[in-house]
């Protein structure tokens, strides 16, 4: 009886160790830090990130920079949007949702426009712009 109360004991604490060390992940993907409403910006690009959790832009908007948050790999190059046509340098508007936290320069894209041509990075939202 002891050694399946320890068993039982040392399951429990290993489930609450792996709740817990997703926590910060669950908090930091998905929309709950974004306000509601769209928001835009237009700016220059200084970095981009095609990579995981999510791809990511650096945006100078007059001297202020703006990380701008899109959707994982996949589903951004899925949406036409790579290194490639996000060089350096160019310009570039982005619509989504800013941070709830207005001290932030942050949003989450929903789409992304460069020289006309629009990628929407989250097309099921997209659809509300």
């Amino acid at each position: 009886m002891l050694n399946a109360s320890r068993r039982l004991t040392s399951t429990v604490a290993g489930i609450l160790l792996c709740a817990a060390a997703a926590v910060p992940a669950l908090a930091h993907h998905g929309w709950s830090w974004t306000a509601s409403g769209f928001f835009q910006i237009e700016g220059v690009i200084t970095a981009t990130y095609i990579g995981n959790p999510h791809a990511t832009l650096d945006v100078d908007v007059e001297g202020t920079t703006w990380r701008v948050e899109l959707a994982p790999p996949g589903p951004t190059t899925q949406a036409g949007f790579t290194e490639d046509v996000a060089p350096l340098g160019t310009e570039v508007i982005a619509i989504g949702n800013r941070s709830v936290d207005s001290e932030e320069t942050r949003m989450k894209a929903v789409r992304i426009i460069i020289d006309g041509q629009q990628y929407d990075v989250y097309p099921s939202r997209a659809q509300e712009i």
